[in-house]
């Protein structure tokens, strides 16, 4: 695995295949779009400031790199650019007239007088797909706000609808916010370049960590005329569809439907429930839950979760709780090819994920490591100053 890309833009493969990308946002939602722009064969360019992504700087056992950095800037190439100085400002505008994506995360307002906003640069460009990440949008009250995950979560109801009933709200972790809104931004390119062939001009997209928090809620997010707005909104469906306790470890069972209920009862010799028309509906299972998940526990503590995973078998829904480190060689994560290996001249060798997407035709190129500060920016620039033959000359 090489630290940087083996083949040029021209040679790299996959849908996105000569597609050029300057990453210039930080954290994770921005990266992280790119990052799956890059799995599917575009050529990304990261560009950081002098003191480099934010993220590299979060904690993290590593002594070398942060984890989080490393998991979401893959297979791209990194360059430092001090955008106020007038020489490293002119190099990203002649990358710029050559990309087809530029992605960043400034507030509303700072890319127009850092001289790089969407107007701007299409003039220099208008084949150029413009993408702004921004915590709220670029309209309204809130939008110079710094915005941030968890803020973001806290702010649309996610951590009071996370918390159980009558406690404290919670967060969700993983970055759920962010990730969501990276995919947000890899379609809402792809759709914008696939526009671009019919029309041959590039646009705006923009994606808020407002919009994905509130995307990700559409189906609580229904208030219907004539209804009372303070209502139940919470999805969950009862006590029996969760996590329970077994005799050794805990496990999560769906049984929403009646084919799984009555799976679940005979596997766990709860027969009398699933024949009793208390219990027919999961309505019914969720006003009853009380009488309910005593007997279930009880039956569940005959084994471990391990054990009721195998014996529920794709009959009933269900997965034992494990940590992420059994993820590296579970053989269901295994046998898709999640996790390849990686080389990193700091790190050396670790595991991560690899690809994001599957396509059987046209599979993207070989991931390699996130990049290292600084690491392509002298090749980047001395091909800025060679001729059309060079890697970034004209089209």
């Amino acid at each position: 695995m090489e630290t940087s890309p083996p083949e040029s833009n021209a040679a790299r493969h996959g849908p996105l295949g000569g597609v050029r990308v300057l990453d210039l946002s930080a954290y994770i939602a921005g990266p992280y779009a790119c990052s799956l722009l890059a799995d599917q064969g575009a050529d990304v360019i990261k560009v950081e400031p002098p003191s480099g992504d934010n993220l590299r700087q979060y904690p993290s056992t590593l002594p070398s790199e942060s984890r989080a950095f490393l998991g979401v800037n893959r297979s791209k190439r990194g360059i430092v650019l001090d955008l106020k100085r007038a020489d490293d400002h002119a190099a990203l505008l002649k990358l710029v007239r050559d990309a087809d994506v530029l992605v960043h995360n400034f507030r509303p307002g700072v890319p127009e007088r850092l001289h790089i906003g969407h107007e701007q640069l299409s003039l220099i460009n208008p084949r150029l797909v413009y993408c702004a990440i921004t915590g709220y949008g670029d309209s309204g009250p809130l939008k110079d706000k710094a915005g941030y995950d968890q803020v973001l979560q806290t702010m649309t109801g996610m951590c009071t609808l996370q918390g159980k009933r009558g406690g404290p709200p919670e967060i969700i972790y993983g970055s759920v916010v962010d990730y969501y809104a990276a995919a947000l931004l890899a379609a809402g390119v792809s759709s914008a370049l696939y526009e671009r062939e019919r029309s041959g001009l590039g646009q705006f997209v923009g994606v808020s960590l407002l919009r994905s928090a509130l995307t990700m809620q559409s189906a609580r997010m229904i208030w219907a005329e004539g209804e009372s707005l303070d209502i139940g909104r919470d999805m969950r469906s009862g006590g029996v569809t969760g996590i329970h306790p077994t005799r050794d470890g805990w496990i999560y069972i769906s049984a929403n439907t009646a084919r799984f209920w009555k799976a679940l009862c005979a596997k766990t010799g709860l027969g009398a429930l699933a024949d009793d028309p208390r219990y027919d509906t999961v309505r019914k299972r969720a006003q009853h839950f009380a009488e309910i998940l005593p007997q279930l526990h009880a039956a569940l503590a005959a084994r471990s979760a391990l054990e009721w995973e195998d014996l529920f078998g794709d009959e009933v829904p269900c997965a034992a709780a494990r940590r992420i480190e059994d993820m590296f060689d579970h053989p269901q994560v295994q046998s898709q090819g999640i996790i390849d290996t990686f080389e990193h001249p700091l790190v050396g060798r670790y595991r991560g994920v690899a690809q994001s997407i599957r396509f059987g035709r046209t599979p993207g190129p070989a991931p390699f490591a996130a990049p290292v500060l600084d690491q392509d920016t002298a090749a980047v620039i001395a091909a800025l100053e060679d001729d059309a033959d060079s890697a970034f000359g004209k089209r």
